[in-house]
C-alpha cells in the first residue's frame, strides 16, 4: 500500500476503519508552531459521523491523543503522531457478507489484489473512517499557512444534481433506499505566485492526486475545467493589468494555476464525489467463494450523501499539498 503523501510535509496515515484506531505521522513540521486543539477539534468535529440524518449513525467522538512531537504546547520538528481510538465498532455485517462484494466498493478488487488477507470490516483503508487523520493533517497545514497569508476554504455547491434545498434532495433519497453525490468548491487565496513543480510535480496535478485519494472522488476541475472545452482562447484567457502595484488578471478562468505554478490568483478546484455505494435496495452480486449469484441488500451504519461531512477533507488535502509546496521553497517561517 502507499500511505504516505507529500516530499517535506510528509503526511503518513495509519489504521483501519474497525481496528484500535486510526490517525495520522507528520513528518516535517517546522519548530516552534504553536498547536491548537480547538482548531483541530473544529475541523474533526464538521467530518464526524452520527451528526443527523445526513450523516452516518456511527458516533464517534473522535477525541485525540497527541502521541509524539510536541513539548509545551509546541512542535519540536521530531515527527508528528496523533492517534483516534475507535470507540463505536460493530463488524457484525461485514462477517456476514464477507465473501459477497458490495457493487461500487473496492470490495472485489482489493480481495484479489491483497489475496483476501486485507482488513474487510467497515472496508478497513479504503473506509472514510481513515480519514480523520487526514483532516488533523490538514489543520496543522492550515495553521502553517496562516503564518504566510494563505487561507484554504470549502463549500458545498451541489448535491444531487441541485444547488438547494440538499437536505430536501437527501431526504427524498433516503426514503427510497437510494444515495446521492456531489459538488465540492475548494478555494486557496493569498497563495504566492510560482507555487510547483513542472513537469510532473505540478500544482494542480499533485492536488489531483491528492483529492483522488479521497474516497468516493470521481472528478476534479480546476477554474472553469471541463467547461473550458467549449471556449474560445479569447473567452478563457486572463487578461494582466496592475492593481495596487500588483499584477493581477482580470478573470481568473484558469482557476489560478497556468504551467503547473500558481498565478498569485485565487486557487479555485472543484471536486464531484459519488453516490455513497451502500444503499437499502436489493442489488446484484455473486458468492466469491461459489460463484453464484446473490441479490444483496446491504445493511450497515452509512452516509446517504457523501459530500457535507467531505467539506473539511477538501480542506484538508489542499492544505496538505500547499503546505508541501510552501516549505519546498522556504516560504513558510517559524
Amino acid at each position: 500500500m502507499s500511505n504516505t503523501l507529500g516530499k517535506i510535509f510528509q503526511v503518513t496515515s495509519f489504521g483501519e476503519s474497525h481496528g484500535p484506531g486510526i490517525g495520522v505521522v507528520i513528518d516535517g513540521c517546522p519548530a516552534g508552531l504553536k498547536i491548537d486543539r480547538e482548531k483541530i477539534a473544529a475541523d474533526l468535529a464538521r467530518r464526524r459521523p452520527g451528526q443527523g440524518p445526513a450523516t452516518s449513525p456511527r458516533n464517534e467522538s473522535d477525541d485525540f491523543e497527541i502521541l509524539s512531537g510536541v513539548l509545551n504546547g509546541k512542535t519540536t520538528s521530531a515527527p508528528l503522531c496523533f492517534f483516534i481510538r475507535n470507540r463505536d465498532i460493530d463488524s457484525s455485517a461485514y462477517e456476514e457478507r464477507r465473501f459477497t462484494p458490495r457493487p461500487g466498493h473496492a470490495d472485489y478488487p482489493a480481495y484479489v489484489k491483497y489475496d483476501g488477507l486485507e482488513d474487510y470490516r467497515g472496508g478497513g483503508r479504503f473506509s472514510a473512517r481513515v480519514t480523520a487523520g487526514w483532516v488533523i493533517a490538514g489543520s496543522i497545514a492550515k495553521q502553517i499557512l496562516e503564518k504566510i497569508g494563505v487561507r484554504v476554504s470549502a463549500k458545498i455547491v451541489e448535491i444531487g444534481g441541485v444547488q438547494e434545498n440538499w437536505e430536501r434532495r437527501i431526504a427524498e433519497a433516503v426514503e427510497t433506499g437510494d444515495s446521492v453525490g456531489g459538488i465540492i468548491e475548494g478555494v486557496a487565496d493569498g497563495l504566492p505566485v510560482g507555487l510547483g513543480e513542472p513537469v510532473f510535480g505540478k500544482l494542480d496535478a499533485e492536488l489531483a492526486r491528492a483529492l483522488f485519494s479521497l474516497p468516493a472522488v470521481k472528478g476534479v476541475e480546476f477554474g472553469e475545467g471541463f467547461a473550458s472545452a467549449r471556449m474560445l482562447g479569447s473567452e478563457h484567457n486572463d487578461p494582466y493589468k496592475v492593481r495596487g502595484g500588483k499584477i493581477v488578471t482580470t478573470t481568473n478562468h484558469a482557476g489560478g494555476v497556468l504551467g503547473g505554478l500558481s498565478t498569485g490568483m485565487p486557487l479555485i478546484v472543484r471536486v464531484a464525489f459519488k453516490p455513497v455505494s451502500s444503499i437499502a435496495q436489493p442489488q446484484q452480486t455473486i458468492n466469491l467463494q461459489t460463484k453464484e449469484p446473490v441479490t444483496l441488500k446491504t445493511e450497515g451504519r452509512f452516509d446517504p450523501c457523501p459530500v457535507p461531512r467531505a467539506v473539511p477533507l477538501v480542506e484538508a488535502m489542499m492544505a496538505i499539498v500547499l503546505c508541501d509546496f510552501s516549505l519546498r521553497r522556504q516560504a513558510c517561517f517559524k
